[in-house]
């Protein structure tokens, strides 16, 4: 049989409970991760809209996203623009794929 041990009083429980010795309280929630907010421009400027007509066309790589970060315009503009570039063939289609839409630039003639 093993020994008896004290039994605490309870006075001494109030306290080991008040102390807080056991678990760790209650969890707080986190503020999570704050996305900043873009301001691109919804519609072309004359300057924005000439350094599209020059710089997309010699991208090696063209997407929506790209053309997004590059001239700092939402994504509805930049595929109008896209478009815009396709139709008066400076740019090519590489691959038509649901919603993502990839070119690239048109070199020579075809």
């Amino acid at each position: 049989m093993p020994p008896k041990t004290q039994q605490k009083t309870k006075e001494q429980k109030m306290a080991a409970a008040m102390a807080g010795g056991r678990g760790k309280g209650k969890k707080k929630w986190s503020k999570g991760k704050v996305r900043e907010k873009t301001a691109n421009k919804v519609l072309f400027d004359q300057e924005t809209y000439d350094r599209m007509l020059k710089e997309v066309p010699k991208m090696k790589l063209i997407t929506a996203s790209a053309v997004v970060e590059r001239l700092k315009v939402n994504a509805t503009l930049a595929r109008a623009a896209i478009r815009e570039l396709e139709v008066k063939g400076d740019i090519k289609v590489v691959t038509k794929h649901r919603c993502q839409l990839i070119y690239t630039r048109s070199v020579g003639t075809d």
